[in-house]
């Protein structure tokens, strides 16, 4: 049996993989194969490099500074930049510089565990995966949310945030052997859409259909003997909108990562009872 992580996307939203992450650990659910998207990415590559400590390495970064001063600018410097760039409120630099200090020169092949992440490929508009080469410009580029950071350049070509193309990356891992797959979805698969009200709220809304009918898609086509476990949020979820990437309250942090926790303590209990 081979069990796969798959990590998908969601701002803020990651820290419930986190609190699900630290859940498996205990029970010692162990990946052979870690795959991401966006923040997935970011949280999966701390997996593939450290399955036994990365759940208290995240829980260390995202309750910490790293990620509150990635996103950290007050509103008129956002507004400079994006009034000097055309296309973005944040640098992508403070970002590289928190991945630069995890992982030093990190190669994929150095990491302990095989790891894909997804970006999209503006200039063939399609999905790029990354599974060798430096690792950090890979996690930069599958985290670049457009209109929050520049997309960024890797070998001449151009991405932005995986999760346009591929936000939970389930048939990915099933492509890549995986016959056992944990989904640490990010909280938004199950919650309601409500109509949108808001101009912003429209491509948001619309965002949201077409990741949950992927999703939904590849769950139906998934081969026979692949069982997959979708893990449970404990119901702190963010409506669509920028509010998912305001990482500075480290209170919401710590909420989603202990209610996650606790959610999927009790889903494996009951699956292992079953």
């Amino acid at each position: 049996m081979t069990t796969a992580f798959v990590l998908g996307g969601g701002g803020l939203l990651g820290a419930h993989e986190v609190g699900m992450l630290r859940a498996l650990a205990e029970a010692g659910i162990r990946p052979d194969l870690v795959v991401g998207t966006s923040v997935g990415a970011l949280n999966g590559v701390f997996v593939a490099a450290d399955p036994e400590g990365a759940a208290a390495r995240l829980g260390e970064m995202w309750q910490g500074d790293s990620l509150r001063l990635a996103f950290s600018e007050n509103l008129p410097a956002r507004a400079a930049r994006l009034a000097r760039s055309g296309t973005h409120l944040h640098s992508a630099e403070p970002l590289r510089r928190v991945l630069d200090a995890a992982f030093p020169g990190a190669d994929f092949r150095d990491l302990e565990l095989p790891f894909h992440c997804v970006a999209a490929s503006i200039e063939e508009a399609a999905a790029r995966w990354f599974s060798s080469g430096p690792v950090v410009p890979a996690v930069v580029a599958s985290c670049a949310v457009p209109g929050l950071l520049p997309p960024a350049e890797i070998g001449g070509k151009h991405y932005f945030d995986g999760g346009l193309v591929d936000s939970i990356p389930l048939g990915r891992a099933a492509a890549l052997g995986a016959t056992s797959i944990y989904v640490l979805h990010a909280g938004r698969i199950e919650s309601p859409l409500a109509v949108p009200s808001r101009p912003w709220e429209v491509g948001l809304v619309a965002f949201e259909i077409a990741r949950r009918h992927r999703f939904h898609e590849e769950m139906a086509a998934l081969p026979d003997g692949v069982r997959v476990h979708v893990l449970p949020t404990g119901g702190d979820r963010l409506p669509p909108g920028l509010s998912q990437f305001r990482y500075r309250d480290r209170a919401k942090v710590g909420r989603s990562i202990e209610r996650a926790y606790t959610a999927t303590v009790s889903y494996l209990a009951r699956t292992a009872r079953g």
